[in-house]
């Protein structure tokens, strides 16, 4: 048996338009033509299936038993084509790469630096995640992460970006040019710091750098560094910051680091699956990083 010879799409199209609304002039303004035009495309769709598929009356259109079929076969083979065409068109862009890293590094450090990565990669959708928990990578929610370490992950593609150090900074209007003037400031301590494992506390500090004597048990307690940084802005007390987060604190001059002494950090590493490190995305990302990271302050 022949196929039957399938009508005009246009005609298929006005028809399912008129069936969808029961109405030639709506149907002729979705559609963005007259009504005189629908009519005509009609009256060419049941000239070829030999069969009325609507009626016109003074209480408006309906189908006929052979509209309803053919109204049936529309819906889902329109539904189908729309389907394919977002699922192409989506295809056809850039996948979205998401990025996990902690609130601090993104406040600090990517947030300022956000309107040059759209400058230099505008094709990347980039999706920005936070947590204080550790992102499975291998369940693919996001695509990598920047994550501070020590040492590199095991089993995971890792990218050194940048080592660390933990410096004093506070306010200019404080004053603070000596060791001594330590004593008369306010110390700001910050908890659950995790890594590096040797921590930059002020007991550390002392041990190493003095004054001897200084009351490391006083102060204000945070639990996290952002607000640390914030208070010391402020003129409220002195912190032991990462030097990479402080860094453009410094450079605007809102705060100092009066001595060149620091103690260790550890390492920020762009971290993602073997398989996903191969991504074009990713790889533009990891030279956008290492370009940004290449213009921070180096270990002293």
């Amino acid at each position: 048996m022949r196929k039957p010879r399938l009508p005009p799409l246009g005609a298929v199209r006005a028809f399912h338009a008129v069936a969808g609304c029961l109405s030639f002039k709506q149907a002729a303004e979705q559609l963005g033509v007259s009504a005189t035009a629908v009519s005509h495309q009609i009256k060419l769709l049941e000239s070829m299936l030999e069969c009325r598929v609507c009626e016109r009356s003074a209480q408006g259109v309906s189908l006929t038993q052979a509209g309803e079929l053919l109204y049936g076969a529309t819906q889902s083979a329109f539904s189908a084509l729309e389907t394919a065409t977002a699922q192409i068109m989506q295809a056809a862009q850039p996948p979205a790469l998401t990025v996990t890293t902690t609130s601090n590094f993104l406040t600090h450090w990517l947030v300022p630096r956000l309107a040059d990565f759209k400058a230099q990669l505008p094709a990347i959708d980039l999706r920005l995640h936070t947590s204080v928990e550790r992102v499975d990578l291998t369940q693919r929610t996001v695509d990598a992460a920047i994550r501070y370490r020590e040492t590199p992950e095991t089993h995971l593609h890792s990218t050194l970006l940048y080592e660390d150090r933990f410096i004093l900074v506070a306010s200019p209007s404080l004053g603070i040019k000596e060791k001594e003037d330590l004593r008369a400031a306010t110390l700001f301590h910050v908890e659950q710091r995790h890594v590096p494992a040797d921590s930059p506390t002020w007991q550390n500090w002392r041990r190493r750098y003095g004054p001897d004597g200084l009351d490391c048990s006083g102060g204000l307690i945070f639990s996290d560094e952002t607000h640390a940084l914030q208070a010391a802005v402020a003129g409220q007390g002195v912190v032991i910051a990462s030097r990479l987060l402080a860094n453009d604190l410094l450079q605007r001059g809102v705060l100092t680091a009066p001595f060149d002494e620091s103690l260790p950090g550890a390492r920020y590493y762009l971290v993602t699956t073997e398989e996903t490190a191969q991504r074009a995305d990713i790889i533009a990302l990891q030279h956008w990083l290492l370009q940004q990271m290449a213009g921070q302050p180096a270990d002293k």
